[in-house]
């Protein structure tokens, strides 16, 4: 008996109507990506296509995404759509037809769209933001950046160095990428912008997401704790304790009756605007002083270099301690430590590095980094990966710091 193919489903989390299955090669070789219509006569479309709710095929590589009805439920359309699958590729070698090989450029396009889709974007939609990929022509291929990521200087290094890697290292034949985003502002607009407002980022919020409340503008936990990298609970627990902090401002003459409130968490910023009439809508959030920049990236290097001394036996250290060996005092002194980790963390993950904030542990997280170092982790498309635990995830980073140091890490438990 054949072993049975493998396929993986992973839902989208910016589309609830489409679904990607991913197998452990190519669909079809030679064929780097295809968009089917209802009309194909190709194997694999036309046995999608015959699936009651599916409504769109996409092949992108090993990848085949399936966009399903509004009223089509998931539940019953998987183990169908995984049924069809198999059965095609295991009845043809050709189930994408035996049509001419598309242009390389459309290839590429497709690819590079696949991979944004399903790889960069929904980390970058963690900011509020998204990477468009606009065309390809001789081998180059052209993105537009827009929404939150767009002026963010905490970001700019994941994003830009981070994405040019990964498409470079998935698709080699790409020549140059160049950035079209918002292209007559300057050379490098993406990350060059005025304070004024942003036109690819400024837009409406509903009506129940922001609004007043005995004179306080409130703001629904649920809808903004992603954007500043949190949980709802970890929002909460973190205005009350100064991890994060919000800021207010009310509008005075020709401005009179608008306000606009910033807040920020250790790693990111989110911003509204609201009008007199009550109407909102979502803005760059204004970056913080030259000043207070200077002494995070200060603050993150003495970090990096006193935990980079630490043996590879060592368990690691608590972040009270941390503060402590580093002359942080007073209050907030934690905050400015996750920062900092943060910050390593951002500069660690676009250069490809293990993460050195792995030797920062919790003092009640059993030998583990807090909460906060996986779900940066996690948006940073750096892990734990799917089945993993965090614990494990650790233990692989404390063993990547060991071997660049040429010493064997300390052994650690799976959870």
């Amino acid at each position: 008996m054949s072993e049975r193919r493998r396929i993986r489903a992973q839902a989208s989390r910016l589309d609830t109507d489409a679904m990607a299955f991913t197998l452990d090669a190519p669909v079809q070789s030679g064929c780097a990506g295809a968009r089917p219509d209802m009309g194909s006569s190709a194997p694999l479309p036309r046995a999608l296509y015959a699936i009651d709710g599916v409504q769109r095929v996409e092949v992108a590589g090993a990848t085949i995404w399936v966009s399903k009805g509004a009223n089509a439920d998931w539940a019953a359309l998987k183990p169908a759509i995984a049924r069809a699958i198999r059965s095609v590729l295991d009845a043809t070698d050709q189930p994408l037809g035996e049509s001419v090989a598309p242009d390389p450029d459309t290839a590429l396009l497709d690819a590079v769209q696949a991979m944004l889709r399903d790889q960069v974007n929904p980390s970058v939609a963690a900011h509020g933001g998204h990477i468009a990929a606009e065309r390809v022509a001789g081998g180059i291929v052209y993105l537009r950046m827009s929404g939150g990521c767009q002026g963010c200087a905490a970001s700019s290094a994941t994003l830009r160095d981070g994405v040019e890697r990964m498409l470079r290292a998935a698709l080699p034949q790409i020549r140059r990428i160049v950035d079209m985003t918002d292209h007559d502002a300057g050379a490098n607009p993406f990350y060059a912008r005025d304070d004024g407002p942003s036109p690819l980022f400024s837009r409406a919020l509903p009506p129940d997401v922001i609004g007043w409340q005995d004179g306080q503008v409130v703001v629904d936990p649920e809808y903004l704790a992603p954007r500043l990298g949190l949980t709802p609970d970890t929002l909460r627990a973190g205005l009350r304790n100064g991890d994060v902090v919000g800021v207010t401002e009310t509008g005075e003459g020709a401005d009179a009756g608008k306000a606009r409130v910033v807040l920020r968490s250790p790693s990111r910023a989110w911003a509204a605007e609201i009008d007199a009439d009550g109407a909102a809508r979502e803005v760059p959030p204004p970056r913080e002083s030259i000043e207070a920049g200077a002494s995070e990236r200060d603050l993150a290097a003495r970090l990096r270099a006193h935990l980079d001394a630490l043996p590879p036996e060592h368990g690691g250290l608590g972040y009270g301690v941390l503060a402590q060996d580093l002359g942080v005092a007073g209050p907030g002194a934690i905050r400015k430590i996750t920062r900092a980790l943060e910050r390593t963390m951002q500069e660690d993950a676009a250069a490809g590095r293990p993460f050195i904030a792995a030797r920062a542990i919790s003092r009640t997280g059993g030998g583990v980094p807090g909460k906060g170092f996986f779900e940066l982790a996690r948006s940073l498309s750096r892990g734990p990966a799917q089945g993993e635990s965090e614990a494990a995830f650790h233990a692989a980073e404390l063993r990547r710091l060991a071997q660049e140091n040429g010493a064997p890490a300390r052994e650690e438990r799976e959870a």
